[in-house]
């Protein structure tokens, strides 16, 4: 069977309060819609399908160039039966269609694919059991337990509003079928709408056997309505995510303060403490450690790194064994070799730091290479901009750059070289040599002023 997947997404969530369209607000700094997509991809269906509408857009900008995604769009929302009526066109090969929901972002691809298969060749629909199923679509059974029809709220009588199994909308249908049971639908309703759910009656009608599935957790289905339902699923996402990593192995000090919105991978005995955020793809090696309060954003970090409380740390690569921090910024294009220190308040930009070296204290490397077992003291900056252009610093092995040096680029400093504190360095300096730009000592007689009485 070829699978097609259709999300629907046209939704304006006037709930949120907001001008940006509903699936467009951001879990785990992706998203909701992003998240929904990259579930569906896990299936390897034949076809996707985004069913976009209000503010459709800028949706169609935020997904901007991933080819395996065609959409239609619903002018008029009215309703979710209308809704897949417009994505049917656009499903070119599908045998079997899969409905997916935009604004709810937890669904797992196993729970996906185990409802695809247990309706292969009928109709499947997800359900949840809740204790408070207020707000949702109630499951109608017969007396041997068979799905009949799936009840709205508004047009539920007082015993059906006692069912604790819901509709979450999810639903796998024959292709076929579905659009003749789509052009059957009635807007006849509280709503004035064409429910999706109402296809299920007929199925049932046809002698169809409506095959049920639920997640292992309610909150796989449970979408966003408002900015408290979306800081809860953040929450939920964010535990799931932490607890993943604590299962394959890392120590999390506290994994409800972990924030992760990205990819990450890992190696053995990692250890990340409280309020930590990863961005993007960040990989960490063996024996990594992470202070309270980092920020990790695209970064490649080898074995036995210690990058100390309050970092940030942006498109960088750290060698094994370096130290960084505390109060470090690692900015775009710092690649740190092995065994390199990185101090407090220590800023790197687009610049290599080699082997053993060290920049412990209050600096700024800009634009640099540093060679390996060179020194940095405290206060140095490499001046890289002279207003219009950047220029080059290269500091070479085994150099020793004294305390409050200003560097200007473009400037080599040679092997061996010393350059004296409190120096601005503008020339070359040669290697084994000292070179330094100090006026003469002077002591006065001067007598310090005084106060008047």
């Amino acid at each position: 069977m070829k699978l097609g997947v259709v999300i629907l997404a046209a939704g304006q969530g006037k709930r949120m309060r907001s001008s940006l369209p509903k699936v467009l607000h951001r879990l785990a700094d992706q998203p909701l819609l992003g998240h929904v997509i990259d579930c569906a991809r896990a299936l390897s269906p034949q076809e996707i399908v985004v069913v976009h509408g209000h503010g459709g857009g800028q949706v169609l900008d935020a997904f901007a160039g991933q080819s395996d995604l065609r959409w239609a769009e619903q002018a008029e929302q009215l309703g979710t039966g209308h809704a897949l009526q417009q994505a049917l066109p656009a499903l070119h090969s599908a045998d079997q269609v899969l409905v997916l929901y935009g604004d709810v972002p937890l669904i797992l691809p196993d729970t996906l694919r185990q409802l695809v298969e247990a309706t292969a060749h009928g109709f499947g629909l997800l359900t949840v059991t809740l204790d408070d199923p207020s707000g949702y679509g109630r499951i109608v059974r017969n007396d041997g337990g068979r799905v009949q029809r799936i009840v709205e709220q508004r047009d539920a009588d007082p015993e059906e509003l006692t069912v604790r199994e819901v509709n979450t909308g999810i639903m796998c249908l024959p292709r076929i079928e579905l659009e003749r049971w789509l052009s059957g639908l009635s807007n006849r309703n509280a709503q004035g709408e064409y429910y999706l759910t109402d296809v299920l009656a007929m199925a049932v009608a046809e002698g169809f056997d409506i095959q049920v599935c639920q997640p292992a957790s309610a909150l796989e289905a449970e979408g966003v309505n408002d900015r408290v339902q979306l800081a809860a699923l953040e929450r939920a996402h964010q535990r799931r995510l932490a607890e993943r990593l604590m299962l394959d192995g890392v120590t999390l000090r506290d994994p409800m303060r972990i924030d992760i919105r990205g990819r990450v991978t890992h190696g053995y005995d990692v250890e990340i403490d409280v309020n930590v955020v990863l961005e993007g793809d960040v990989q960490l090696g063996h024996g990594v450690r992470i202070g309270a309060n980092c920020v990790l954003r695209n970064v490649s970090i080898g074995d036995n790194v210690e990058i100390h409380e309050h970092c940030v740390l942006e498109q960088a690569q750290v060698g094994p064994g370096s130290k960084i921090g505390p109060f470090a910024r690692l900015r775009p294009g710092a690649q740190l070799a092995g065994d390199a220190h990185i101090g407090n308040f220590v800023e790197i930009k687009k610049s290599q730091i080699g082997r053993g070296s060290k920049v412990n204290h209050l600096s700024y490397i800009g634009d640099t290479d540093i060679g390996e077992g060179v020194n940095i003291g405290a206060g140095t900056i490499t001046c890289n901009y002279d207003g219009a252009n950047k220029h080059k610093t290269v500091i070479a092995d085994n150099a020793f750059i004294g305390s409050n040096t200003a560097l200007v680029a473009p400037l080599t400093v040679g092997p061996n070289a010393t350059i004296g504190a409190g120096s601005v360095i503008s020339r070359d300096a040669p290697q084994d040599k000292l070179t330094l730009t100090r006026a003469k000592q002077l002591s006065l007689n001067w007598k310090r002023p005084t106060k008047e009485k």
